[in-house]
């Protein structure tokens, strides 16, 4: 007789990767019905989940988003929340938000990016924003960047006990934006004015040619560590819409 082994562990949820097309679906949000990705061809969009409405590191989010919306637009960047909270539950939270609650300096907060509803949490589950190990209920604090091609170029997961970091996730449209804009790459902690790393060789040069300082405004330490300086002011000219 041939015995079958099952696995005793829960199946792997699966989650969009970088490089793939975001997942597209339709929602009910607090700015009305939304087509994603495809209301948002031709611009970047932060999609996040948070765990739930009426908790505080939550509504700390939220106020941190709202406030730095301008900034983030000016980058051609749009911001689309979501829990799995219902539309009602949103709409309460958001005016408790702009009507009590006042964090660090800021007050009076109104959020009028669209907040997604997601009862139902299957656009949580087709995002992968649902970690059972963390919580099997609730949407961990998950970060999409997607570009104005609709593809996915970086996530950032968070548990429910942090806060995000909201500097880094600006930095992070800014250095993809530049990569993109200027064919470069980005070094650990970059920002815009720092030196960038160049392609490899034979698109800038050759190794020797590099290395010997024959290709202007390349600076090498080895064959294959290569950088040039481009400076804040030619970045944010290049990448920054208003």
């Amino acid at each position: 007789m041939t015995v079958t082994a099952e696995s005793t562990q829960a199946p792997v949820a699966t989650m969009p990767r970088i490089g793939d097309p975001a997942p597209s679906f339709t929602a009910v949000t607090t700015q009305g019905d939304l087509t994603f990705p495809a209301d948002y061809a031709g611009k970047w969009v932060i999609l996040f989940s948070h765990p739930a409405d009426f908790t505080p590191v939550c509504t700390s989010e939220f106020m941190t988003f709202a406030s730095m919306q301008d900034e983030f637009k000016a980058y051609n960047t749009e911001l689309v929340g979501l829990s799995v909270d219902g539309l009602y539950s949103h709409i309460a939270w958001l005016r408790t938000i702009k009507d009590k609650i006042v964090f660090r300096d800021m007050k009076d907060v109104e959020v009028t990016f669209p907040l997604i509803d997601d009862v139902s949490m299957a656009i949580a589950q087709q995002y992968g924003m649902i970690m059972p190990g963390e919580d099997s209920t609730k949407a961990v604090r998950a970060v999409f960047v997607i570009d104005p091609q609709g593809v996915i170029r970086t996530i950032i997961y968070y548990p429910l006990s942090l806060g995000r970091n909201f500097d880094e996730i600006l930095r992070v449209v800014k250095g993809l934006q530049t990569a993109d804009a200027f064919e470069v790459a980005t070094p650990a902690d970059w920002r815009p004015g720092d030196r960038v790393i160049v392609p490899p060789a034979g698109s800038c040069g050759t190794a020797k040619e590099r290395m010997d300082g024959e290709v202007e405004g390349v600076e090498c330490v080895d064959w294959f560590f290569c950088t040039k300086e481009i400076s804040a002011d030619e970045v944010e000219g290049r990448i920054r819409v208003s």
